[in-house]
């Protein structure tokens, strides 16, 4: 990855669905402006890792996440829009989490966590990453060496170091 802490955020568009089902779309600029925010970068939806430990786990330690000043937390995948919905609906996420996709990989390659998992038939994903920004800048970032690995980058371990 080639984004680190002191870092400021590129500008990048993402994709999210409103209430009425409406596509929109944000830059993560906007999202991250004010305060902290901690950004979590995942491989997919759906997929074994995310769904079981990633993502339930910073739904789980939400109220930690508060207590240390997060303002909001923001769920990066390359998937659509619609598929980062139904995932956040299928986790239970409510308004703890904030699910956007990157279809098009445009933020996931301006801070080089792209990674090619065309051998499980995945295409280019992002790697597995969470990261504490700012009013966009990178505070910290912990980034795991396999996309299947959720140690530096749980809920548990990330909130613990901050």
């Amino acid at each position: 990855m080639r984004l680190k802490a002191g870092d400021k955020l590129p500008s990048s568009e993402l994709f999210y669905l409103d209430q009425d089902n409406n596509t929109k779309k944000i830059d993560i600029l906007d999202l991250c402006k004010d305060g902290k925010t901690i950004i979590l970068g995942m491989p997919g939806a759906f997929t074994k890792t995310c769904s079981a430990l990633h993502l339930p786990g910073y739904i789980k330690n939400y109220e930690l996440a508060l207590k240390k000043g997060i303002l909001k937390i923001v769920c990066i995948a390359v998937n659509d829009p619609n598929v980062m919905k139904a995932w956040g609906e299928n986790q239970n996420v409510e308004k703890k989490i904030f699910m956007v996709g990157d279809p098009f990989l445009k933020f996931t390659k301006n801070i080089g966590a792209e990674v090619d998992k065309s051998e499980k038939g995945l295409g280019f994903r992002s790697n597995r990453y969470t990261m504490l920004v700012e009013n966009n800048e990178v505070i910290k970032i912990e980034e795991e060496k396999e996309t299947a690995a959720c140690e530096l980058s749980s809920a548990e371990n990330f909130l613990n170091a901050i």
